[in-house]
């Protein structure tokens, strides 16, 4: 293969890996009913499959709710998801989630994940961003093998916690990359 051939086979795949990413979660433009529903059952999912979730909501003041996230990446990649900000048990936003990666990756997973906001400055900060990238502030809760995640130590000091579960698909390797969170009207 000559060095063209390779630099436009490799552009073609990050650029397939993209699309993928962009469109393969199936959300269509159905509105506010669907992505409801998907949240709705991805939280029963998580209540069944992860108990200890249900101190996190109870003492979050809010959650985003990402039903369903697409990845996929060869070198370049990226992922979307659509989902919908909790407060008070109703929604009141919806957001979508994207990602872009580069580096030494290959594969393709989806997951869903849900961000618990624990203070009313985290919750307000961000609701009013014009889009919110997750950073420092943001902390992982891992399950353990039973299903039991550390949420007491957690929570005390954090003012996002995020909650990822309900992963289908391999990505390997490492590579950089940046989320971010912007409000949609579906």
């Amino acid at each position: 293969m000559s060095r063209y051939s390779r630099r436009g086979f490799m552009v073609a795949i990050g650029g397939g890996g993209l699309a993928l990413a962009g469109c393969g979660n199936g959300m269509g433009s159905e509105g506010p009913a669907r992505i409801d529903a998907r949240v709705e059952a991805t939280l029963q999912q998580m209540y069944s499959d992860l108990p200890d979730s249900r101190r996190l909501e109870e003492n979050a003041v809010g959650m985003l709710v990402m039903p369903l996230v697409t990845e996929a990446g060869f070198g370049v990649g990226g992922s979307y998801g659509r989902g919908a900000l909790m407060v008070g048990g109703a929604a009141v936003d919806y957001y979508a989630h994207t990602k872009a990666s580069f580096g030494l990756q290959i594969g393709a997973q989806q997951y869903a994940h849900v961000l618990f906001f624990m203070t009313d400055d985290a919750l307000a900060d961000f609701r009013t961003a014009s889009g919110w990238v997750a950073g420092a502030d943001l902390k992982y809760a891992v399950a353990n093998e039973g299903g039991r995640i550390s949420a007491d130590s957690i929570t005390t000091t954090s003012p996002v916690v995020a909650l990822v579960f309900g992963q289908a698909g391999l990505i390997l390797g490492a590579s950089l990359e940046g989320s971010k969170y912007t409000r949609i009207i579906p």
